[in-house]
């Protein structure tokens, strides 16, 4: 009989695929814009009804704020304090079909998100910090030691502990309403180190700041954990291009459970020509293109571990328009990006698996694209999933991610991902 060790060792054959196993299994992750509960209506509930949740092991929060003074906050300024946390749910809105009352100390989506839980016990839910737009401030939080130490402890208070401030004499808010609904948190900071938002705060230390800062969050988290007896998930967002390097040294991996690959806009409407944005590797046509492949291969290439690696996979299209009939419509000229669809020149998945058109899978490349009139759209289908996820188990990575999940409202995507990664 081998030995435990031999045996989490041992190499299993999956779908004709040697795979080492790992004691971990692969993480099924999921993305929540919180913005689109107000401005598409994909609420809590909503999310339940897709089917998406027992799919998935884990929930990230999108997006906590960073204050100008370097400091975890809810903006009084936006309609996040309403949506968040004071919104009153009508029985037909809610996850448990009850309605909310008015004096409760917790409304508003966390609230729904703890239902969400209670109905989902396995499902894990990160609080994810800045984003693209967010993202502005994090240099501040970052700079010195004593920022990071007051930046940690305020978000831990804010969003672990769950101390949520009373905004315009609402009933909700107060020391540790919101304790218990969020298990991890997450550094989407886009970028240390430069090229991300114009209007985001920088300084030379950035990059070298930033493990510092993981670092501090990993010691607090541990603290914390010591106190409560729970543990705790810290996650980071790494950018799927070539740049900023210099910030994911093999630090940062010490202290994290997982990182997540942004394996998604590797074009798009600065691009003067049709491309793939999320291809799995280089398609025959572009030998030198980026693609999810080479993203991995430069993490593993820093000293990251296999198994802490996630690629994240992309729920929406990017698109553009005055494209000829040479190849498909792939690599040709375009006369410039789609109109908007979405955010952009982007469309989610669940408008364009309902376009007409002529439809391409490229299994090599693992991408898909869709030629409709003059227009081409570069998309991931259930197929490009799959294919990813087994990639995912013959690399020994850590999982799949997707953003966001309010484009994909019938759970195709997570349900791809979930069946995929267990072979």
């Amino acid at each position: 009989m081998l030995a435990l060790g031999a045996v989490v060792a041992a190499a299993v054959l999956i779908t004709g695929v040697f795979v080492v196993a790992n004691a971990r299994k692969p993480e099924r992750i999921g993305y929540f814009a919180d913005w689109n509960v107000a401005n598409r209506d994909f609420t809590i509930k909503e999310l339940d009804d897709s089917g998406a949740p027992e799919h998935l092991t884990r929930l990230m929060w999108a997006f906590g704020a960073v204050s100008p003074e370097g400091l975890c906050h809810v903006p009084s300024t936006h309609d996040q304090p309403w949506q968040l946390y004071q919104r009153r749910y009508d029985a037909d809105e809610s996850v448990d079909g009850r309605a909310d009352d008015y004096e409760q100390e917790l409304a508003g989506s966390l609230h729904q998100l703890r239902l969400l839980q209670e109905k989902h016990p396995h499902l894990g839910a990160s609080l994810s910090l800045g984003g693209w737009n967010w993202s502005t401030h994090f240099s501040t939080a970052a700079r010195t030691e004593e920022s990071r130490e007051a930046f940690v402890s305020s978000c831990l208070d804010l969003w672990l502990r769950g101390d949520l401030p009373v905004f315009e004499d609402e009933p909700q808010g107060g020391e540790g309403v919101a304790a218990g609904i969020f298990d991890g948190i997450d550094l989407d900071w886009e970028w240390p180190g430069g090229g991300g938002h114009p209007g985001n705060v920088e300084h030379p230390d950035d990059a070298a700041n930033f493990p510092l800062l993981v670092a501090e969050f990993r010691r607090q988290l541990d603290e914390l954990s010591r106190e409560t007896g729970e543990d705790y998930t810290l996650s980071v967002s790494l950018p799927g291009g070539a740049g900023n390097g210099e910030a994911y040294d093999d630090e940062v991996f010490d202290h994290v459970d997982f990182a997540t690959v942004q394996g998604y806009d590797f074009s798009g409407p600065w691009s003067e020509e049709t491309a793939h944005h999320s291809n799995l590797y280089a398609p025959e046509s572009d030998p030198d293109a980026n693609s999810v492949h080479r993203a991995v291969q430069r993490y593993l290439d820093m000293g990251a571990p296999s198994g802490k690696l996630v690629v994240g996979v992309p729920a929406f299209g990017r698109g553009w328009q005055g494209v000829g009939p040479a190849e498909a419509g792939l690599g040709q000229a375009a006369d410039g990006p789609a109109d908007d669809a979405y955010d952009g020149p982007t469309m989610a998945f669940s408008e364009l698996r309902e376009r007409e058109g002529r439809r391409f899978l490229d299994e090599e490349a693992g991408a898909h694209w869709l030629y409709d009139g003059d227009e081409w759209w570069t998309y991931d289908n259930p197929e490009v999933i799959r294919l990813k996820g087994e990639y995912v188990l013959e690399q020994g990575l850590g999982g799949l991610m997707v953003w966001s999940l309010d484009m994909d409202p019938e759970g195709e995507l997570v349900q791809a991902m979930d069946e995929s990664l267990r072979g």
